[in-house]
Order: structure tokens, then C-alpha cells, then sequence
């Protein structure tokens, strides 16, 4: 519940989740924990291999891939030449069996092959912690969902094939699980915005949580993407974003940064914008508050995601207003081509 002690105003309202929410939460911090705990691993791995001259980070772009896992599990189990452990090459890879097997070239160091073994098995074991994590996550989404008939009522639209991350909860159709969980709102909609980004909305804050703020401008400030003006004399002397990061300000900026990278879109124009004007930086700091303003805006007002007339600049807006503004009078006086002086070949 929130605490607030207005007659002294020595304490400041805060947020906290409710029980349900707080619960996800802990599993899916546990997640992120195991997440960096397995690159971290992956990265001692790769640094093994390239000290046995097995530079199989030259030849596959994920050393745990489906390639690069086979390779390896080969590998352990006393495969040490690299024609045959280019065999199980996919056919998806870039580099030939050749090439491959060029890369592959063990020089008998043992100590660092047992090393090798022992972080293998340690990933291994990591893996399995994540999927037993990921069917926890999925069993207490799908509870929550049957448990409400509102929820449950609603399917979500078929949309565009979206490549799903390899760390994404494999136990779920996330795009149906994220519609019935926000009760009919398509946040996975919103170009750039992923699994990963929806699932750090519902285990940070939950649908019950955003609910608590009662202005898109509340929920910025508390996310801490609210600039900070400072003001002395009618002068603006700073409007820097305020320090600290929560889990969801960054996932929010992660999301921007990767609509900084897309090549059209409504988001994708917005970012450019600021980026030709500010640079990148300031530019991934504006687009993670406009996300979190739309979302906030989906969730409380129960609207789809309408861009690009509902969250167009102030300029974009006038524009449009203008050129609605002719067209009524074009219509009001019934003007033609040769009244308004355009000449048709």
C-alpha cells in the first residue's frame, strides 16, 4: 500500500506493488540475476577457446548457438579435430565447413580444455535454472489470467512475425498473455517495444500499480525520465533528468535505442529528430518518456496504439490542423482544380 503523512509531510508518497505483482517481480529479477550470471560464463568459455587457438567466435556470431553448441558439446566429448567439428555446422551459417574447420585448430592444452568442461557444465546447469524460472513466470501469468473472466475474454490480434529473443520465456505465447493481461491493450502494438519490455512493465509495476498514477506526468517523474528544471527568475538554469535508474527506466531505454535503429516509423522520425538536433543520448532519454506516456495512456484511458495523430509534436499537430482547416473551405465554397489555379495536362 502507499504510505503518506500529509498534517508533517515528513514522509513522501511511494510505490509499492501489490502481493501478486511483487511475486513476479521476484522471479523475474532472479531471472535477470541467472541471465548475467550465464554471459558472464559464456564469456570464460570464449576466452578458454581462444587460448586452445578454437577461435570459434571468428566463425559463428553466438557461441552458444545451435552451431556453436554442438561444436562445443563435440568438443567435451573428445572430438578434437576441426573437420569433424565443423560437421555440424547449420545451414543457416554464414561460414563454410571449411572455414570453420580452419578456425577449429586445437593445441593440446589441457588445462584449459578442464576449464572448458567445467564452464560447460556450469551454463548447462544455468540453462536449466532459467527454463524452471521462465515455467514459474508462465504458470503464475496463466493463473492470474483464468482467475479473471475479464482477462480472459480477450484474444489477441494476429500480427507480423516478430524474431523472438533466445532469452525470452519460451513457455509463452507472450503476445496473447500481454493482450489478456492489460485487459485488451496491444502494448506489444508499439514499434520497438518486445517481450522483454512488456514483461518488465507487469513485473515492476503491474497493471494494479500504473493504475496508482494519476497522470502520465506522475508516472515519468517517478521513472525518473522527467527533466528537472530548475528555474530562477522566469530563467531556465538546468534541465537535466534526474539520477538513478529503475529496472523499467532502462528497459524503456532500451527500447528507444533499438527505435533509434529502425529505418521508418513514427517513433523511429521522432528519435532522428532529436538526434540530428541533441544527439543520441538526449535523444534516447525523450523517447523512453514519450513510450512510458503512451503506455500509460493505453493502460488508464483503454485506447490502441493510434500513431501517428494521438502523439504527433506540437508542429506535426498544427500542420495537421491547417491542412484540415483548407480542405473545409475547399469544400465549403465548392472550389474546383482551376479555381484554386492548379492546371491538369
Amino acid at each position: 500500500m502507499d504510505t503518506e503523512v500529509t498534517h508533517t509531510g515528513l514522509l513522501s508518497k511511494s510505490f509499492l506493488p501489490d502481493s501478486t505483482t511483487d511475486i513476479i517481480r521476484t522471479y523475474s529479477r532472479h531471472k535477470l540475476n541467472l541471465l548475467n550470471q550465464s554471459a558472464n560464463c559464456i564469456k570464460r568459455m570464449q576466452k578458454y577457446l581462444r587460448l586452445m587457438n578454437m577461435r570459434l567466435e571468428v566463425v559463428v556470431r553466438d557461441i552458444v548457438g545451435e552451431t556453436g553448441s554442438k561444436i562445443i558439446s563435440e568438443f567435451i566429448s573428445e572430438t578434437k579435430d576441426g573437420k569433424k567439428l565443423a560437421q555440424n555446422r547449420h545451414y543457416n551459417c554464414k561460414k563454410t565447413e571449411t572455414e570453420i574447420a580452419k578456425a577449429l585448430q586445437y593445441n593440446g592444452r589441457e588445462d584449459y580444455y578442464f576449464a572448458l568442461q567445467q564452464e560447460w557444465q556450469t551454463y548447462q546447469h544455468i540453462q536449466q535454472q532459467i527454463n524452471q524460472t521462465d515455467a514459474k513466470i508462465a504458470s503464475l501469468l496463466k493463473d492470474i489470467i483464468d482467475k479473471d473472466d475479464n482477462k480472459k475474454q480477450h484474444i489477441a490480434p494476429a500480427k507480423p512475425f516478430k524474431r523472438k529473443n533466445k532469452n525470452s520465456n519460451q513457455n509463452l505465447n507472450f503476445n496473447q498473455v500481454s493482450y489478456q493481461y492489460f485487459e485488451g491493450v496491444d502494448l506489444m502494438a508499439i514499434e520497438g517495444v518486445n517481450e522483454s519490455t512488456v514483461m518488465t512493465l507487469i513485473s515492476e509495476v503491474g497493471l494494479e500499480g500504473i493504475k496508482k498514477f494519476e497522470t502520465a506526468k506522475q508516472f515519468t517523474s517517478w521513472l525518473r525520465l522527467a527533466p528537472n528544471n530548475k528555474i530562477s527568475g522566469g530563467k531556465v538554469l538546468s534541465h537535466h533528468l534526474p539520477k538513478g535508474s529503475s529496472r523499467l527506466k532502462l528497459a524503456l531505454r532500451n527500447a528507444a535505442n533499438a527505435i533509434g535503429n529502425l529505418k521508418e516509423g513514427h517513433l523511429a522520425d521522432f528519435f532522428k529528430r532529436i538526434n540530428y538536433k541533441k544527439g543520441r543520448a538526449t535523444a534516447v532519454s525523450a523517447l523512453a518518456r514519450k513510450l512510458a506516456v503512451i503506455i500509460w495512456n493505453m493502460i488508464i484511458k483503454g485506447t490502441s496504439y493510434l500513431p501517428p495523430e494521438q502523439y504527433l509534436c506540437l508542429d506535426e499537430k498544427r500542420k495537421l490542423g491547417l491542412v484540415k482547416r483548407i480542405r473545409k473551405q475547399i469544400a465549403k465554397f465548392d472550389l474546383t482544380n482551376s479555381d484554386l489555379g492548379f492546371v491538369s495536362n
